[in-house]
């Protein structure tokens, strides 16, 4: 059985030698081992328990719920996992909010040209000057809202648009998905033929 010191487990993980005392500690991560001398020392196991737990941390979980997810036979990881990814979403809209609070007042026109940020005039111009017409911006919102209705409405926020009109164009990129679904052709299933 290979074993792994605490030196070995820095150098791979990047961990500080007082993190890997810390994870034992609250019992994250346990060595499987000691050394005659006393030194802690990891099994493979042990490395495979603290790549989860590196996977983990690199997602935003708290150990906490590191701990619960690895330990837990009933954890659900799945719905931590959503409901980290909500709480995430929740502070990306806010953070929307307050950069478009610091543009507005920062009022500018060439310090929007230089941010990391563009407005639905911006967006619906550059479609424009690709060649796409509105009835093109209309579809192309319509597969949006099909394919990654999450997705488009992130997007939308990421536009400044306000929400009302936000839900205005997922209702009317979702009814126009649903007219020209019902308006399309069916193939009838073969009929069988009775022997």
């Amino acid at each position: 059985m290979a074993t792994y010191t605490i030196g070995a487990l820095i150098k791979r993980f990047k961990l500080s030698r007082s993190t890997l005392l810390y994870y034992d500690k609250i019992g994250l991560l346990t060595p499987s081992a000691r050394s005659d001398a006393g030194y802690r020392l990891y099994t493979d196991n042990d490395l495979k328990r603290m790549e989860q737990i590196a996977l983990y941390k690199e997602a935003g979980l708290a150990l906490e719920a590191i701990t619960q997810v690895l330990d837990e036979p009933d954890s659900q990881p799945t719905r931590l996992l959503e409901q980290h990814l909500g709480q995430l979403n929740r502070e990306i809209q806010q953070l929307r909010a307050q950069q478009q609070q610091v543009l507005k007042l920062l009022g500018s026109d060439s310090l929007l040209r230089h941010s990391r940020n563009m407005d639905k005039q911006q967006w619906v111009a550059i479609l424009s000057a690709c060649g796409m017409s509105e009835e093109d911006m209309c579809q192309w919102h319509v597969a949006f809202e099909q394919n990654l209705p999450e997705a488009h409405q992130d997007f939308l926020e990421s536009l400044s648009i306000d929400p009302e009109e936000i839900n205005e164009i997922r209702r009317k990129s979702r009814d126009e998905w649903l007219e020209e679904w019902r308006a399309k052709p069916r193939e009838l299933p073969p009929e069988k033929s009775e022997k």
